[in-house]
């Protein structure tokens, strides 16, 4: 048998359940933006899907349920990198790497069911982000055991919300919407790795750079007008993703098992988006009520989050690996936005690889997530919705691969 470590044979069933796309992760992230596959060597190429169904549902403080109100969701990411020669590898990556769904129904403080017009009825949320990576790669040292990589960024951005509410205490934001308009912004990528082909070693760390886009916010506010404030306002005003860190290791235990660790951090407690108009009214509506603040923002984020997942993959036969994987997700912070009523997670997953031939391969896997209590509390006059407890979520995953090298 080889001395060098089944690599081709492990990572990709190890790579199927940490498509941590993260329903009910920290802030608005969903496919912790994945950077193994930047610091591997020869040619790979792959499309992975996945779908999320998560459930999360809480308890208003007057005793009122609020049913499950995040929608089921699917995402998808796609690669191809390869070497030039030796020294060179360039690439193209795509994810989906922040996002939200939210829909509230019911009779809860975030509906309005007496309302004519159904627009007017439920609040919902939904944010969608696409990230384009291109990759260049360096290998450094006699062996070519040192790797720095690096390239540009291009993400795409947009969101649409609706605030309605039968709740006497959030009035001001009653048929409150939103939307910004789809908009290109750029940042960057930097990463650096050691690589030991022998024992299955690969140690690397990623940086991707904040973005921040200039996007068109229109809005409308109807319940200002009667206070003879603007009511219906379309402005340019800023919007910027987090930076993020992300770490992987992995090492091989034997000649047939591999062993895996992520790590990550954003700092989410930076992040927030302040609409124009809902920022100016809310101010002048707390003036009005004798009480001074300096800005009103539709989300926000308390802290910065933390991600670790730690992963065992198994060579069973030539053709078949599997693997197991346990994680946790710090949160973002508590209180959170009911647009997002969730504070980290702990998860168990596993994943099968199974190579159709020595270059092609499908993988499989899912991985439960046990969503972390929190109370929610809007984030633009600071009242409190409710708490969510005892929630979870489940992801489905598949992912079609080549390797060669």
């Amino acid at each position: 048998m080889s001395k060098y470590f089944k690599l081709s044979q492990l990572t990709c069933a190890l790579t199927v359940i940490s498509l941590t796309s993260m329903a009910g992760a920290a802030g608005l992230d969903r496919s912790g933006q994945p950077s193994e596959d930047f610091s591997s060597s020869g040619t790979i190429a792959y499309v992975s899907a996945y779908h999320i169904s998560p459930d999360v549902s809480g308890v208003e403080s007057n005793g009122d349920k609020v049913g499950d109100l995040t929608e089921e969701y699917e995402g998808y990411g796609y690669g191809v990198k390869t070497d030039i020669n030796d020294k060179f590898s360039v690439g193209v990556f795509y994810d989906q790497p922040f996002g939200a769904a939210v829909l509230f129904q019911g009779d809860n403080s975030l509906t309005n069911l007496t309302a004519a017009d159904d627009d007017r009825k439920f609040t919902s949320a939904d944010v969608s982000t696409d990230n384009f990576t291109g990759l260049l790669g360096v290998n450094l040292g006699a062996k070519n055991n040192f790797k720095i990589y690096g390239g540009p960024v291009l993400q795409k951005i947009e969101a649409n919300v609706k605030i309605n509410s039968k709740n006497p205490a959030l009035a001001s934001v009653d048929g409150y919407a939103l939307n910004i308009a789809k908009n290109d912004a750029y940042g960057y990528m930097l990463g650096a790795a050691y690589v030991k082909p022998e024992i299955g070693l690969k140690a690397a760390i990623t940086y991707r750079s904040e973005i921040e886009h200039d996007s068109n916010y229109a809005e409308s506010m109807p319940f200002v007008a009667q206070y003879g404030l603007p009511s219906i306002q379309t402005r340019e005003s800023e919007l910027t993703t987090p930076q993020s860190v992300n770490i992987d290791f992995q090492t091989g235990l034997n000649k047939t098992t591999l062993l895996t660790t992520k790590a990550r951090w954003a700092p989410w407690s930076d992040f927030k988006i302040t609409p124009p108009l809902l920022n100016e009214n809310g101010i002048a509506l707390n003036d009005l009520r004798g009480k001074k603040v300096d800005q009103v923002n539709l989300l926000q984020y308390g802290d910065d989050s933390y991600m670790l997942e730690v992963g065992l993959g198994k060579r069973l036969t030539p053709k078949l690996a599997v693997s197991g994987s346990v994680g946790w997700d710090s949160g973002a912070g508590n209180p959170v936005s009911p647009l997002g009523p969730t504070e980290g997670y702990y998860s168990v997953g596993v994943g099968a690889k199974y190579n159709v031939t020595p270059e092609w391969a499908v993988s499989a896997g899912a991985k439960y997530l046990m969503i972390g209590d929190a109370e929610g509390v809007l984030a633009s006059n600071g009242e409190p919705i409710g708490n969510f407890e005892d929630n979870d979520a489940y992801i489905f995953g598949m992912r079609l691969s080549y390797a060669s090298k």
